[in-house]
């Protein structure tokens, strides 16, 4: 919900040439908060203008001199964005709307109703509410090159910008591949900021938490009655994100039946929502991203050939963290600087002990694993410099950057294996408490022929 502007970012000018007009509308709009400036003519008030920032003009037509419709064109030369109220007698209403046709944003007449003046003000000033939120959304948009949260200066990571420099400007669909936690999604959404549908939404789909019937409903909509609990029409994604960015994560996830359907999607750009007949097209760029070989899915006949091509156009592979170790300090730092504002909590650093125990660490997790392990120093930190002991047991207890002891699959072998010990070979809550999917450990338990005991 939008938040109303306070009166005192309003200035109204009041140009009439009765003093009791002026002096009250003057004291009504003061004791409503807004700042007030008064004129008795049309020179006065070019005069006001050329001194003051106006946002509300309230405007008596008839007045000595330069009368207010004249005054009204005198103003646009002035400033194109001012909501001008005309003031008007019964007598000239006429007037009154001629004036509307120029531009005035409404009008009012004398003797002038105090209620139904505030509601025109209140009126004006939630359309310039309305528009300073969209020039500084714009600007905002115009000026973002990439999201903050992309934190890299390694080669690798250098590389995977500048692919995305590279494709954003197109409409091209992109496939994103990388381990779980090292920011597809963020790639995706540098792409879509970059592109020229970035003034429309960016929809994201985890394709791997719906089942195949909830799945079709969230990407298709439905109709009111197509299945039982649908009482209204809805929207599904491929509607939302019309003119705009559908992201499909965990696009490997997706049963034959759904490949289909998308498939049908991409080709026709046209689709029926579940229990309807009538077509609806669409317009959409796809980004989709997975963490599986697409390929070996393809050669095992659980991902269509037809379909791979079709969202295989430009891909972008984004490095795992223990191959752009350079990163670590700079993510550690982002994250003490982000996560300490959050809490409200004062950090000052990191020990040189620590950030080896991070630098000497595998991260299966990947960044979003640094950003945990992070999260949990602060929360344990007794304030000033992050130490060993607050990071995470299983990064507190690893040998020192400077031992050899361990190569960087024992670590990791270790790693998890402690977890899952530690979990009672709970699976799911492994994987949670390690930032990555369930496939992706069952890989590593079979990579390092881990087994639970009997």
């Amino acid at each position: 919900m939008s938040n109303a502007l306070d009166p005192s970012e309003i200035t109204i000018l009041v140009v009439d040439d009765e003093a009791s007009v002026r002096m009250s509308l003057d004291a009504w709009f003061r004791d409503d908060g807004f700042t007030v400036l008064v004129a008795e003519n049309a020179a006065e008030a070019l005069k006001r203008m050329q001194e003051h920032s106006i946002d509300i003009i309230l405007l008596d037509i008839k007045m000595p001199g330069m009368d207010g419709l004249a005054l009204q064109d005198r103003i646009r030369e002035f400033d194109q964005d001012v909501i001008i109220i005309i003031i008007t007698a019964f007598a000239t209403v006429d007037t009154a709307v001629r004036a509307l046709k120029a531009g005035a944003f409404d009008y009012t007449t004398k003797p002038v109703d105090p209620d139904e003046l505030s509601i025109l003000v209140r009126n004006a000033v939630e359309k310039i509410r309305l528009r300073r939120e969209n020039t500084a959304l714009r600007e905002t948009l115009d000026a973002l090159q990439f999201v903050d949260d992309i934190v890299g200066e390694s080669p690798e990571m250098q590389h995977v910008l500048e692919l995305v420099r590279t494709v954003a400007p197109t409409d091209s669909t992109v496939l994103i591949l990388g381990e779980s936690g090292t920011g597809k999604e963020l790639i995706a959404r540098a792409i879509h900021m970059n592109s020229k549908r970035r003034y429309f939404p960016l929809i994201p789909v985890n394709c791997g938490a719906l089942a195949e019937s909830l799945l079709e409903s969230e990407l298709f909509g439905h109709e009111r009655g197509a299945f039982t609990g649908a009482q209204y029409r809805r929207k599904g994604k491929f509607e939302m994100a019309k003119g705009g960015t559908l992201f499909l994560d965990e696009v490997g996830t997706l049963s034959l039946k759904s490949q289909v359907d998308l498939l049908r999607v991409l080709q026709d750009k046209e689709f029926h929502r579940v229990g309807g007949e009538q077509s609806v097209k669409v317009d959409f760029r796809l980004i989709c991203a997975t963490n599986t070989d697409l390929e070996a899915a393809v050669k095992a006949g659980s991902l269509r050939e037809d379909l791979f091509y079709r969202i295989n156009v430009f891909s972008i592979t984004i490095p795992p963290l223990r191959e752009r170790r350079s990163d670590i300090p700079l993510l550690v730092k982002y994250f003490l600087n982000v996560l300490s504002t959050s809490m409200n909590k004062r950090i000052e650093g990191i020990s040189r002990e620590a950030m080896d125990a991070l630098m000497h660490h595998d991260w299966p997790g990947n960044v979003r694993e640094l950003e945990n392990a992070m999260e949990r120093a602060i929360v344990v930190n007794r304030g000033g410099e992050i130490l060993t002991d607050d990071l995470p047991m299983q990064l507190s207890s690893l040998p020192s950057a400077e031992s050899d002891e361990s190569t960087l699959a024992d670590v990791e072998r270790r790693h998890i294996l402690r977890m899952l010990e530690e979990l009672n070979w709970n699976i799911s809550r492994t994987a949670e408490r390690l930032s990555i999917d369930r496939v992706t450990l069952y890989n590593k338990i079979e990579k390092y022929g881990l087994k639970r005991p009997d």
